[in-house]
């Protein structure tokens, strides 16, 4: 079960999904089939890529209104994804953009404005909308495998806990020296209007590390 924590000590403002765009040239999306898309992640740092595959997202569980926001941000033009966030248990496949904000939502997952780069030591925090791509996740529970994919090759995580907190909480977003993946979604994921708390994954790598691959 979650933990559900109250309302947090004051503690130093950070932004949880906020906008970062890295400058970079646009690569093109190439429709294979209606199920699988293939794409290139990119490191913007390094200018590393990669050409990958993904799938096609399950909709079902998704709000009619992001279905439609999904499909004219296909339209768009975005830089190319950071990674692709898997979580195969829940037939989870997801491109992670640089940067948080609703619109670059529509689109995928999105990495959270200074919390660690994908693949490096620290926290690295990603959020998606509750009502489309994140919805899953209110079947996940600890011990399930979360793969992050990028132009470097595939890290493991594995889900350690599950917290639901006030969406005024920064705690969860903290430095930390230590490699952890954090999952951030709105909360409750069927209230209607602007949803009041976060709910929160946490995954670290696990204790004995295995190759891993993403299939093709």
């Amino acid at each position: 079960m979650p933990t559900v924590r109250g309302n947090p000590a004051p503690r130093r403002n950070r932004s949880a999904i906020t906008c970062i765009v890295a400058s970079m040239t646009f690569l093109p999306t190439l429709a294979l089939a209606s199920e699988r898309t293939t794409m290139w992640i990119q490191d913007p740092w390094t200018g590393e890529s990669v050409l990958t595959t993904v799938e096609a997202p399950d909709q079902s569980l998704w709000d009619a209104t992001q279905v439609s926001d999904y499909e004219k941000a296909l339209q768009e033009d975005f830089p190319p994804p950071l990674g692709v966030l898997t979580i195969g248990k829940l037939g989870l496949q997801v491109p992670i953009f640089n940067g948080a904000d609703d619109h670059t939502l529509d689109r995928g997952a999105g990495r959270i404005k200074g919390m660690a780069k994908p693949g490096e030591d620290g926290n690295f925090g990603v959020s998606a909308h509750r009502d489309s791509f994140f919805r899953v996740l209110k079947d996940i529970a600890p011990g399930d495998d979360v793969l992050v994919q990028t132009a470097h090759g595939v890290d493991r995580y594995v889900v350690k806990q599950i917290d639901i907190v006030p969406k005024e909480d920064a705690s969860v977003l903290q430095v930390d020296d230590g490699k952890m993946l954090t999952l951030v979604t709105c909360y409750p994921f069927y209230h209607v209007g602007h949803a009041p708390e976060r709910y929160i994954v946490t995954a670290v790598p696990p204790a004995e590390p295995e190759p891993v691959a993403i299939a093709d």
